[in-house]
């Protein structure tokens, strides 16, 4: 669990022939890359970007989801 209480994961996403990192707290956020860690690392800056942003505008941020990603994050021919 990251700062704030945020839930970060990765998911392969066959679509975009990518690595998507997404945040429980930020739903509508995420980061694109080819490489798994970076896709985490991606997504954990762009959402302290919008914390520190939502924070200088005095704004409260959103609570932390309860939702869990519910399939391991791995590409399916790592299943194999």
């Amino acid at each position: 669990m990251g700062e704030h209480g945020y839930r970060y994961w990765t998911e392969w996403s066959e679509e975009d022939g990518e690595w998507v990192g997404l945040c429980d707290g930020f739903p509508l956020i995420s980061w694109l890359e080819p490489d798994r860690e970076a896709a985490e690392e991606g997504i954990r800056a762009v959402v302290a970007e919008v914390i520190e942003h939502l924070r200088a505008q005095g704004k409260d941020l959103p609570e932390p989801g309860v939702e869990w990603p519910p399939r391991p994050a791995v590409k399916p021919s790592q299943l194999a």
